[in-house]
């Protein structure tokens, strides 16, 4: 493999192209925008595959587990090769309760997390503040889930891209890519301005505007819409000084080191809207306010809506697709900063050598058509 040009310049598009030059290959970004200015700057940074098991989702849920274990030694990577911290912080998360409907809904889960062999602990609502005092009062449980971490995703995609550059990849920002070019010896990522940017493999790490590429055939196109949220994020002031990731019923918080308290999300169908509304506002702060009545007089630093891309299934898009020499890592929805070590090195892998690990197979691109072709079959 002797080049690569890889479509984004997120955290999947950078950490890819990380691992590539790590590994001698010679990686291109081309960005639309600013690199890592999209969804993953608007992102929380929480690294929970425990608290966000999906009772369906279990596949997904080996893969979120198995990033989480990678994420110690990519973080090390990454701080090595840029000289800046990501703020890895390892204290946990709670998932608390605010009244009875709550606690039910939380114990459906924690016995559903014990049935898989998960390390959480049931804590009643004293029991959580001793662990984190800044929990309301008049909580009436918890569960406490020691293995979910964080980052700060802001300081990763700094480092990710002082990282990239430091180890001879080459970024293009304000390089927006129209459309892509399929083929067998010499596919290409055509710009908005027709340069055509030829390569021995193209990846397609465009988040939610990887759809919006030309190029695609109709069984190629990737299933993926954006999912907007809406974030607030607050400024500790002291006596406050939230420790841990509060999930709530209706918002969570994730303290940072630097003293961001980032508030989500809401989960909105809304296509490619942006707008940043006082219903939305209100619902996070007042969901918030809740479980962490400590906020209530800090300062309000940001607010902002994302674009999350999920695919049909909520699942992430990995691996070969059925477009010649085009590789696909994007739809990674709520999972895209706690995925990126895994996507990472099995993407860098499956360049370099052309086969696709036990990791990638079940996220196929193809398996929507694949089930397409079996139900025809059938």
């Amino acid at each position: 493999m002797d080049d690569v040009v890889i479509v984004g310049g997120g955290t999947i598009g950078l950490s890819i192209g990380f691992e590539l030059v790590r590994r001698g290959v010679d990686a291109t970004i081309l960005e639309r925008g600013r690199a890592g200015r999209g969804t993953s700057w608007q992102a929380a940074g929480m690294l929970a595959p425990d608290a966000e098991i999906g009772f369906e989702e279990l596949e997904l849920y080996k893969l979120n587990r198995e990033s989480l274990r990678r994420w110690p030694d990519f973080a090390n990577r990454v701080e090595e090769a840029s000289g800046m911290k990501v703020d890895y912080r390892d204290e946990g998360t709670l998932i608390v309760a605010d009244d009875r409907d709550s606690a039910e809904a939380i114990r459906r889960l924690f016995e559903f997390q014990k049935e898989q062999g998960l390390e959480v602990e049931w804590v009643t609502g004293d029991e959580a503040r001793d662990i984190e005092p800044f929990v309301a009062p008049r909580l009436s449980a918890a569960i406490y889930s020691k293995s979910d971490h964080q980052v700060d995703n802001r300081r990763l995609l700094r480092a990710l891209q002082v990282a990239f550059e430091a180890e001879g990849g080459t970024l293009h920002e304000e390089s927006p890519v129209a459309a892509v070019v399929p083929d067998d010896k010499q596919p290409a990522a055509k710009t908005a301005d027709g340069t055509r940017v030829e390569a021995d493999q193209i990846v397609v790490a465009a988040g939610v505007w990887s759809r919006e590429l030309e190029g695609w055939t109709p069984d190629t196109q990737p299933p993926v819409r954006p999912v907007k949220g809406q974030m607030i994020q607050l400024q500790r002031k002291r006596p406050f000084d939230l420790q841990h990731v509060i999930r709530g019923p209706d918002a969570y918080l994730a303290p940072k080191s630097n003293g961001r308290v980032v508030v989500g999300a809401t989960s909105e169908e809304m296509g490619f809207d942006t707008t940043v509304t006082a219903g939305g506002l209100y619902d996070l702060l007042e969901g918030a306010w809740e479980v962490v009545p400590g906020i209530y007089d800090l300062p309000v630093d940001e607010t902002w809506a994302g674009l999350r891309p999920a695919s049909r299934d909520h699942a992430p898009l990995l691996g070969k697709t059925a477009a010649p020499g085009v590789t696909m890592a994007t739809g990674h929805y709520r999972h895209g900063i706690l995925l990126t070590p895994v996507t990472a090195e099995e993407i860098a892998n499956l360049v370099q050598t052309g086969e696709t690990s036990s990791w990638l197979e079940p996220f196929s691109p193809t398996r929507f058509s694949d089930a397409h072709s079996s139900r025809s079959l059938a």
